[in-house]
């Protein structure tokens, strides 16, 4: 992922501010800050994991969370 992509997602997802993007992802604030701008607080650049893109895909999709089905 790359901040273009994140913040691709943020507007495809209709989120007008970072605090809505936290609450979908369950994650603070200052993590969407980092995501937004590719740039972690001391300036070194953000590692995306691979799960945030997941989470992002399924949240676009619409997914409800993975459940055990019998």
């Amino acid at each position: 992922m790359t901040p273009e992509a994140f913040n691709d997602w943020m507007d495809a997802m209709g989120f007008e501010t970072r605090e809505e993007a936290a609450a979908a992802l369950r994650l603070s604030v200052e993590s969407i800050k980092h995501y937004r701008s590719g740039r972690r607080g001391d300036g070194k650049p953000v590692v995306y994991p691979l799960t945030l893109a997941l989470a992002c895909t399924a949240l676009f999709h619409r997914l409800p969370p993975w459940t055990v089905r019998r």
